[in-house]
């Protein structure tokens, strides 16, 4: 049985040094060697792991409050651990002995970004296993990484893709050490989220064993449809726990929220405290005597409580359910879609409340407000974050077929 506590806990332990080393974390864009050695020796890069590779293969929600705790701390720090961890998913549907080369090392870390064109992301099989060619971006966490990953459409030797019966292309994700691929560190110049050193990673006719490529499912590219859908192929699995049926999407998706509402939480608490001693130019008052800042710091608290209860009570109930029954239903997965789009929109709009209403204090670096705007705004333009799944999700309420590639 889980000790939930204990890795919420081990999160909120790690907040002083994460506060103060957040400035070297944005400049230097990466975990730096101190950050990086408090993680490892929390094991939180593990929590996602497989017991039988040493890993804590943590519940959902355990995860979750985990990721809200370290992003209060820093944005970049979470946000490389929510990667980190959905990449690690992989673990389960690798044979044993693969899984033991690539994760065994207790500081191993494993990274992948996005197609920067899936059509030039190409695996051809080849007698042992296939070679790769590709370019792959958003790499978050690649700078601390030991291996990486790179989804690739499967194509014959003249590059032509294969297809399945549906026209669907099929897919594989490889799997190699970091030092076979060709980095791009120069190209990671953004508004927020600069500690991720997302970069840019290419490989060339690289020579990946057989067992160090699964299909894309593990990586959460397929999902499970609805009935009406056509059938996708399942991997073999390895690892039966429930965890793992769950898809690394789902990781991506509460774990992105959970970085949004942490930079909430802690945006929120800074103006709060500012609003208790600041006056502002021209006032007679503090603003904690301000009706209008009083009535917006409660509506951004019931904000930040109902999205961040809603997403955590969804993952509880879903786990259960799964546990009981071997299945993640389609109706939950379409839930946890929504609550945690809705959570980082939210997030966005406490984040923009807490800065605009402390006035110029905010736009001072030494003050806890103009980065986390950043970081917040790093976050909401990401794909998990888009106002599409409303869209979706809605498709799915009104009896109209959704598109599944992100629920």
């Amino acid at each position: 049985m889980e000790d939930a506590e204990d890795w919420i806990a081990r999160a909120r332990g790690l907040n002083g040094l994460l506060l103060a080393a957040a400035p070297r974390i944005e400049a230097s864009r990466s975990l730096p060697a101190d950050v990086l050695e408090a993680l490892h020796a929390e094991k939180m890069f593990r929590m996602l792991l497989p017991r039988s590779l040493g890993g804590a293969e943590t519940q959902m929600a355990t995860f979750f409050q985990a990721i809200v705790a370290i992003a209060e701390a820093d944005a970049s720090t979470a946000w490389c651990m929510v990667q980190n961890s959905g990449c690690s998913m992989s673990a389960a549907y690798l044979a044993p002995e693969a899984a033991r080369e690539i994760f065994g090392d207790p500081r191993a870390v494993m990274a992948w970004g996005f197609p920067a064109n899936p059509a030039q992301c190409l695996a051809v099989p080849v007698e042992g296993g296939w070679k790769a060619s590709g370019t792959w971006g958003f790499g978050s966490g690649n700078r601390h990484s030991t291996w990486l990953g790179g989804h690739c459409q499967v194509a014959d030797a003249a590059g032509v893709p294969a297809k399945h019966a549906d026209g669907r292309p099929v897919e594989r994700t490889v799997l190699f050490p970091r030092s076979s691929a060709a980095i791009r560190d120069d190209q990671w110049n953004v508004i927020g989220l600069r500690g991720t050193g997302s970069d840019t990673y290419s490989v060339t006719d690289l020579f990946v064993p057989a067992a160090h490529g699964i299909v894309a499912r593990a990586t959460g590219r397929d999902q499970q449809q609805p009935a009406d859908a056509p059938p996708v192929a399942e991997p073999e699995r390895r690892e039966q726990g429930t965890l793992y049926r769950f898809t690394a999407t789902n990781v991506y998706q509460c774990g992105f929220a959970a970085v949004g509402l942490g930079l909430a939480r802690a945006t929120l608490d800074a103006f709060i405290e500012l609003a208790k001693k600041k006056s502002p130019s021209g006032a007679s008052s503090p603003l904690r005597d301000d009706h209008r800042i009083q009535s917006r710091i409660a509506l951004a608290e019931a904000r930040y409580g109902s999205a961040h209860a809603w997403l955590l009570q969804i993952l509880r109930d879903a786990w259960a359910e799964c546990a009981a029954t071997g299945l993640v239903g389609f109706e939950w997965r379409i839930k946890m879609r929504l609550a945690s789009t809705y959570a980082i929109q939210e997030a966005r709009e406490i984040v923009e409340m807490s800065y605009a209403d402390a006035g110029t204090t905010a736009i001072f670096e030494s003050n806890p407000f103009e980065r986390r705007l950043r970081d917040m705004h790093a976050v909401s333009q990401q794909i998990q974050a888009s106002s599409a799944h409303f869209q979706s999700v809605g498709q799915y309420y009104l009896g109209v077929k959704p598109h599944t590639r992100f629920i």
